[in-house]
């Protein structure tokens, strides 16, 4: 079985990496924190001039009508440069306009898929402590939201946001318009530097076909988990490549600490699991562009992710002594980031009990949990 990429999808590939790398050198990364803007809008240009904004967005709309796949290839090179543009999120929301709401959204996905318009999501709610604090009311005049969206990212640069409410018939994603009357946007800045906004809506008057059926929420968690694993595959394996380097150079007792068997192990460590992460966000991948039920792919593939973000981000901070605290010194806007990506969609510890309860009532793999035995029955 060949798990190798295609010839076009190495092509996007290395475009992506070469347009990253060419723009979000150290020295640009730390010129764009003193700059102390949204998001890096000469890197988010040419994306839109190379065509990697609207990559997944379909061809009906203007876009390239590619798979998650390819999404990956893009933002994986992403991750590595910590370029700050947004395009899972402007991606991922035109894509999921066009699968539940298209032929009423047209002109907005052509818009999106010709970088008029910017669109961004957010789903913490899902798994936040808190959970959903946005509701959809359905009220005489008409429907309406109430209540906040907390840290959406992009929310006062984008035309559109699909924001998570609560509603009669369960969760579902709402398309809201961040400048419409009764919308307040709280502005602020996320720990790897992301543009953010809380979002507060009082009795925001919301169109029917704004509103998108349920079954929507699903299928965009799943791919909203593809983008943050993409993205902190490339965050995690470029901090390994960096400490690999360092520590190669960094000496200690007369030699380079990188001889020493318990750095080794730790590095070691840290590549187990960023290929662990790598394979299970394959398979995930490939069941999403092949339209198969994704769910327990999707729960192991966030767990793994955030494992990952905290076992190499502190991993490698460590070995870096007193340098990785060094503003300076450019490892630590991976920890950054790591940290910022595991949190996108809530911890592991909430993947992996989700994903215990979706095995506790689906035994399909030829075994399942007798509670009132309380054992593994074939």
């Amino acid at each position: 079985m060949d798990f190798a990429l295609s010839e076009d999808q190495r092509a996007i590939a290395e475009m992506a990496d070469g347009l990253f790398r060419d723009n979000c050198s150290d020295e640009q990364m730390r010129d764009y924190d003193l700059a102390a803007k949204p998001f890096m809008d000469d890197v988010w240009q040419t994306c839109i001039d190379t065509g990697l904004h609207a990559l997944a967005i379909p061809e009906s709309f203007g876009g390239s009508g590619l798979g998650m796949t390819e999404l990956f290839c893009v933002l994986e090179a992403q991750g590595a440069s910590l370029a700050q543009v947004p395009i899972w999120e402007h991606q991922l929301t035109a894509c999921c306009l066009a699968e539940f709401a298209g032929e009423a959204h047209t002109a907005l996905l052509e818009q999106a898929a010709s970088g008029e318009s910017l669109l961004t999501l957010a789903l913490t709610a899902l798994n936040s402590s808190g959970g959903i604090q946005l509701r959809l009311q359905s009220t005489d005049a008409g429907l309406s939201l109430q209540g906040q969206v907390g840290a959406v990212a992009y929310a006062a640069q984008a035309q559109r946001l699909l924001v998570l409410a609560d509603s009669a018939q369960g969760p579902c994603l709402v398309l809201l318009n961040p400048h419409a009357q009764g919308v307040r946007l709280v502005t602020g800045v996320a720990n790897n530097a992301v543009a953010v906004a809380d979002v507060h809506c009082d009795q925001v008057t919301v169109a029917p076909l704004d509103v998108l059926p349920c079954a929507a929420t699903e299928w965009l968690e799943q791919r909203v988990i593809a983008a943050l694993a993409s993205l902190q595959l490339g965050v995690s394996v470029e901090q390994i490549k960096r400490t690999a380097e360092y520590l190669k150079e960094r000496e200690q007792f007369g030699r380079a600490i990188g001889t020493f068997q318990a750095v080794q192990m730790t590095m070691a460590d840290c590549h187990i699991a960023t290929e662990a992460l790598r394979s299970t966000l394959y398979q995930l991948l490939y069941r999403l562009d092949a339209s198969l039920p994704s769910p327990s792919e999707a729960f192991a593939t966030h767990y793994l992710s955030c494992e990952a973000a905290h076992l190499v981000g502190h991993k490698t901070q460590h070995v870096h002594g007193g340098i990785g605290v060094d503003l300076t010194y450019p490892i630590h806007r991976f920890l950054y980031w790591s940290r910022h990506l595991s949190m996108v969609l809530g911890s592991s510890s909430g993947s992996i009990e989700r994903l215990g309860n979706w095995l506790a009532n689906n035994d399909k793999l030829g075994w399942k949990y007798d509670l009132e035995e309380n054992q593994i029955t074939g």
